[in-house]
């Protein structure tokens, strides 16, 4: 659990993980240096002896932190979760099940709810786009290949904090430090591209916090998600042809979802005066 943020989301975060119906989990937190102390006092007094507290020297950034955690990982399955996320009781119960089922998965997608700062369950228009893209069916299914890669470059519906990763696969491709919005949809590219696959389940396990202090949503005004967005599709358009993934190649290179997405932020942009968010907006609205 990579810790950066408000008080109150991480202790809920953390017990949590407490709750859980099995008590066969690790938690390693890790504090990229968060200006408060308390926190961390916190959650060492906890006496938890499943939970390991531990404080960055120096700031290192999400991706850096992401980095860091992956080292830190020890079991053959891990996830990345979100300070101000939600694990429900059943998450780890469910996940064992999943490993259980597709033992050689490297990505297991949980049901997810949304729900605001104060904890209240919302659906904006965010996650009912990721509802539209997402692969229809019932139950547990496992996507791969082409199919999985075209199906995420049109619209990622994952939840980054609620991913169970394969640790091999992370350790392997490395978070990008380039790509401090966007580097889940990136690893999962390389992932996708080096032959693994997506377990989607229905059964929800997950509270997703989506909040206007979000990385993604300070950025989105100014553009600068966007930009890494661009880049991104870029790549994976060119590495999907070289490829013969034709489909994925295309989704890549148009981007729709992402385009509407930034054309979603022009309002903010022009209501908070920003000149050159509103040009880098338009630009990635329209391919420029």
């Amino acid at each position: 659990m990579p810790f950066y943020g408000r008080f109150d989301h991480f202790q809920q975060a953390v017990e949590s993980v407490r709750a859980q119906s099995d008590p066969d989990w690790r938690m390693v937190i890790v504090d990229d240096v968060y200006p408060d102390l308390a926190p961390g006092e916190w959650a060492c007094g906890l006496g938890d002896d499943r939970i390991t507290y531990i404080r960055n020297q120096e700031n290192l950034g999400p991706s850096r932190n992401y980095r860091k955690c992956v080292s830190l990982m020890q079991s053959e399955f891990a996830v990345i979760m979100g300070c101000d996320d939600i694990m429900l009781p059943n998450f780890v119960r469910r996940t064992k099940e999943l490993i259980d089922e597709f033992p050689d998965s490297s990505i297991i997608q949980c049901g997810v709810s949304v729900i605001d700062t104060d904890g209240r369950p919302i659906l904006p228009l965010a996650d009912r786009a990721k509802s539209w893209y997402q692969f229809r069916g019932r139950g547990a299914r496992e996507y791969s290949g082409p199919a999985l890669a075209t199906s995420l470059m049109r619209g990622n519906w994952t939840y980054f904090p609620s991913l169970v990763w394969r640790a091999s696969e992370l350790r392997k491709h490395g978070f990008r430090v380039d790509l401090d919005v966007v580097q889940d949809l990136a690893m999962l590219a390389e992932i996708v591209k080096g032959g693994g696959s997506l377990v989607l389940d229905d059964e929800v396990t997950f509270n997703y916090r989506r909040h206007s202090a979000s990385v993604s949503a300070m950025t989105g005004p100014d553009g600068s998600k966007f930009a890494q967005e661009r880049t991104l599709f870029t790549e994976s358009s060119r590495d999907f042809s070289t490829m013969g993934w034709t489909g994925a190649s295309l989704a890549a290179r148009i981007h729709f979802t992402s385009r509407m997405n930034a054309l979603s932020e022009l309002p903010a942009a022009v209501r908070s005066g920003n000149a050159q968010g509103r040009q880098a907006l338009l630009r990635h609205v329209f391919g420029k």
